[in-house]
């Protein structure tokens, strides 16, 4: 039997749903801290496990003749880590055969610019390495599902200001990634392996500037800014700390190229060309 771990987010519920494709829904098996809110997963025939990360006795009786497990990354950065610790020895004390855990494609992640957003993903990936379980590390790189958040809701008004600088990503969709966590659970072949599920083109934003403009029939500008005047015009515009530290991390990380690292597996393991970020953008834009 396979559990899918945070299956009520967003990543979860396509990994669900890609899953039900591929194999009987007696043999999918969810967690969650409400047995209410994935009440839904039950009325398909999907196995209800409820457990916590911070209850490690609630994981090992969740987790109790589960095969292969995908830990998808806690949304809580309280002790990330450490959740996702007990996730990894609440499983292997229940005799769980196989670990994918969902990372991030990062060249140097335990010194990334976004500081404990990658961090927490490194740390969790070495430590599952050296667990003893079987593994795949799922790193994913930035989804292209947040361009819209990056570059603004008035986009269209103001172009795009960001301070990227000319920095590439390989940009993948949310969905695509989905299908390649289903594919890694229902193959063989994938123990102790770590996979860059990132797409075969990288953009910078100057290119995203120009993909839009070419949706929109806009001139969209890029504008580059130094980080601490986009710091300041974030602040004026009464944007939270916490999304200006998170937002300017990323910018960061893409101008220093943290996530070029020139690796792209994602289509060979969903066996078809991956969304392309145009593509996806003209269903945002269009």
């Amino acid at each position: 039997m396979i559990l899918v771990t945070g299956s009520t987010g967003q990543l979860g519920t396509a990994v669900v749903n890609y899953l039900q494709e591929r194999v009987p829904a007696s043999k999918i098996a969810v967690l969650a801290r409400d047995a209410q809110k994935a009440q839904h997963y039950a009325d398909k025939g999907i196995t209800v496990r409820v457990g916590d990360y911070h209850d490690y006795a609630s994981l090992v009786t969740a987790f109790e003749g589960i095969e292969k497990v995908l830990l998808i990354s806690s949304s809580d950065f309280n002790d990330r880590v450490g959740q996702q610790i007990n996730v990894i020895n609440a499983a292997k004390q229940a005799g769980v055969k196989h670990i994918a855990y969902t990372g991030i494609e990062d060249k140097d992640a335990h010194n990334s610019a976004t500081g404990i957003l990658a961090k927490d993903h490194a740390e969790t990936g070495d430590y599952l390495k050296a667990s003893g379980v079987g593994y795949t590390l799922l790193n994913n790189s930035l989804y292209a599902d947040v361009i819209p958040m990056f570059v603004g809701e008035n986009v269209l008004e103001n172009g795009i200001f960001f301070p990227a600088g000319q920095g590439r990503v390989p940009f993948a969709t949310r969905d695509d990634m989905a299908l390649a966590a289903a594919v890694v659970l229902t193959t063989q072949g994938h123990e102790n392996k770590e996979y860059a599920i990132a797409n075969d083109e990288s953009l910078s934003f100057k290119d995203i500037a120009e993909i839009i403009s070419e949706i929109t029939g806009k001139q969209i500008t890029y504008t580059s800014p130094d980080a601490e005047t986009y710091k300041n015009v974030l602040k004026e515009a009464g944007v939270p700390d916490n999304f200006i530290w998170m937002l300017s991390g990323f910018a960061q990380a893409i101008k220093d190229k943290e996530l070029e690292t020139g690796k792209a597996y994602l289509s060979k393991l969903i066996d078809k060309k991956p969304t392309s970020v145009k593509e996806f953008l003209t269903q945002v834009y269009k």
